[in-house]
């Protein structure tokens, strides 16, 4: 595949391209009120980038990973559904390169640097801003993510809320902006995830309770694939399609969780 789908752009210094609004597995959100117009970026933009680490990590790709890695590590740890989620992000990116594997070393190398310095969390706001002060729109997509990425586990936690507070605040989001944002993504995860028991979950993912904890993860992964929004959608799925796919993800995700906390994995 030459070509991948994305929603917004970035800017490095000698190509643009933002690629962190990539297409995600597990948490694919709502696609009422946003805007649904792609853009396709092929592996022919990336032929002559200069990779070093150093230059990654001050793009604007390169910053925005380091806000990721923030927000992810905010409540102390990264779970496993952010590290999957953070995952397909570098092999997505990675998959434009010449050089995908040095790609995704770099990435994780600056991930993994930057989850471990929160005290740089303003600095690092101010950078981004400052590369994308003219474009509103890529700074929305890219704040929405972040919320988003921020309820993956199903909960919002305080630590978590003041990050993201912060990070609007100097991305020049007002605080009923980011309001807006919270209360969004937070009735789209309270009405897609469904009570259940946890027969019903076991079900849901096509396994008994017998099954062994990587045959669980196993079948929850390729329920995942099989629900893919983007995939779906370059099938040329309709919108309606795609928002039941969406909400068949959540449904997955949910019935996971569930016989996750049970078998204590």
């Amino acid at each position: 595949m030459d070509t991948l789908p994305l929603y917004f752009i970035a800017g490095f210094t000698m190509t643009q391209i933002f690629l962190l609004f990539f297409v995600i597995t597990i948490f694919y959100w709502v696609y009422r009120g946003y805007s649904r117009s792609q853009i396709v970026y092929s592996k022919k933009q990336f032929q002559d980038f200069v990779l070093t680490k150093e230059h990654l990590a001050k793009s604007e790709l390169g910053l925005f990973v380091a806000l990721v890695a923030k927000v992810a590590k905010a409540d102390g740890r990264v779970d496993e559904l952010e590290a999957e989620l953070v995952g397909n992000m570098f092999n997505d990116i990675s998959a434009l390169f010449p050089d995908p594997e040095t790609t995704k070393n770099f990435l994780k190398q600056i991930f993994d640097i930057e989850k471990q310095v929160p005290d740089n969390l303003v600095l690092v706001a101010q950078a981004l801003y400052r590369v994308l002060q003219h474009d509103a729109h890529k700074r929305q997509k890219m704040m929405e993510f972040l919320v988003h990425l921020s309820y993956v586990d199903g909960v919002l936690s305080s630590s978590e809320e003041a990050m993201l507070h912060t990070i609007a605040i100097h991305l020049h989001f007002s605080a009923d902006m980011l309001s807006a944002m919270l209360q969004q993504f937070g009735s789209f995860h309270r009405n897609s995830v469904k009570e259940s028991s946890i027969s019903q979950a076991y079900t849901l993912l096509g396994i008994t309770t017998d099954a062994t904890n990587d045959e669980v993860k196993k079948a929850y992964r390729a329920l995942v694939r099989e629900y893919h929004p983007d995939i779906i959608k370059s099938q040329g799925a309709s919108d309606e399609y795609l928002k039941e796919a969406t909400e068949k993800v959540q449904e997955i995700n949910a019935a996971y969780e569930m016989i996750k906390k049970t078998r204590g994995i």
